[in-house]
């Protein structure tokens, strides 16, 4: 591969990469895609599946959340690889008095975008799922909300990707980027290996990107990693509940898995273990998250918790949104990260978003709202 100067470079692996490199290299582009690891190893992979969220979202995001409507029902059958969706409907739960009003106002912001929201007080809400305990006040119900398995999800898109002529491979660690002439020359890998842009390098990485852009360019994001805590009980014999669960104040998010179990996740965080630099659960955080769970679903009291895990480093913006632009200091290098929480629902519409801005050499109109310049800077 020495010598060759590829199209495209995109760097990360995850969902995001490999949908990106199936949309570029189905029109025809050359791809390289290049992974640390292994396909799906870092946030589209691990314990479970995942929201497929619009409810409480970012407003911005909604007309995103809108789009991925559309593909995620079908989805499976395009990429000829099975994806787990499954809409369950998702409710967002608060027990608060003062959030009655920021639930009505949401519920009908939400409808006027195009996802279908319901204001439902504690008996409404108990109608869909019986076992919600007294401290619930009410929820916003959105019912074409769901889930989705991540890790099979990625892998499929990966395959496209390949059988459209990407090139895709793993353990190929970048470790730098070079710099000529104001853009970006070529792409550097820790065995040595150089290998040269000829139009645009994509940093798809998520949570590898800032370092990159500050190694390369002194360019500090707003962002931050985080290792995001996911648990699982062990399989019930009778589900407690269907729906994908959120929280209007609690770090608290559930559902059920095919095999009986019920997953918690929601905002509750592990660490970095300094000596093996890979992220690991907090006692506290553990035991936290269980309560909060025990406290909306009481029959959850009974269930051992089997699986404690925060081994998927992500990255977090400032905002609570991603970052989605090109590089002042490089107009051929396009990013993307500070997903957490916010990236995989919306992953089937932006992917194409962010190949057609590859391509026109700007930003979609859906994508502007994601850009640098929303903090002050280009």
């Amino acid at each position: 591969m020495n010598g060759k100067r590829w199209e495209y470079v995109i760097v990360g692996g995850g969902i995001y990469g490999v949908a990106t490199a199936w949309h570029l290299s189905r029109g025809g582009s050359e791809v390289l895609l290049l992974e640390s690891r292994t396909i799906a190893s870092g946030a589209s992979g691990g314990l479970g599946k995942r929201g497929v969220r619009a409810n409480g979202r970012d407003i911005r995001e909604l007309p995103l959340m809108r789009a991925a409507y559309d593909i995620w029902p079908s989805l499976e059958s395009e990429l000829g690889h099975p994806t787990g969706w499954e809409p369950v409907g998702h409710l967002r739960l608060y027990e608060r008095h003062h959030d009655v009003g920021a639930a009505t106002a949401r519920a009908r912001v939400q409808s006027e975008a195009g996802i279908p929201t319901q204001h439902l007080d504690l008996d409404a809400a108990r109608e869909i799922e019986p076992g919600l305990s007294d401290v619930v006040l009410g929820a916003l119900h959105c019912p074409h909300d769901g889930v989705a398995d991540h890790k099979a999800t990625t892998l499929g898109y990966a395959a496209r990707a390949r059988e459209a002529g990407a090139e895709i491979r793993e353990g190929a660690e970048v470790v730098g980027l070079e710099v000529g002439g104001g853009r970006i020359v070529a792409v550097l890998l820790e065995d040595g290996e150089r290998i040269e842009v000829g139009r645009d390098v994509l940093l798809l990485n998520n949570a590898g990107v800032a370092d990159l852009l500050f190694d390369t360019f002194d360019r500090r994001l707003p962002v931050w990693s985080i290792f995001p805590q996911a648990m699982a009980t062990e399989p019930t014999a009778e589900a407690p509940f269907r729906s994908l669960f959120g929280h209007e104040h609690r770090p608290l998010a559930l559902k059920m898995l095919p095999d009986g179990s019920v997953m918690l996740s929601g905002g509750w965080r592990g660490r970095r273990n300094p000596e093996t630099g890979e992220g690991e659960t907090l006692p506290a955080a553990v035991a936290g998250n269980w309560a909060e769970a025990v406290r909306i679903f009481p029959v959850l009291e009974g269930l051992e918790l089997v699986t404690a895990r925060a081994d998927r480093a992500e990255a977090s913006c400032v905002d609570d949104i991603p970052i989605i632009d090109r590089l002042p200091e490089a107009p051929n290098l396009l990013f993307a990260t500070g997903w957490s929480g916010h990236g995989w629902a919306i992953a089937p519409a932006v992917a194409p978003l962010i190949a057609e801005g590859a391509r026109a050499g700007s930003a979609p109109e859906l994508l502007r709202p994601f850009g640098l310049g929303r903090f002050g800077s280009g």
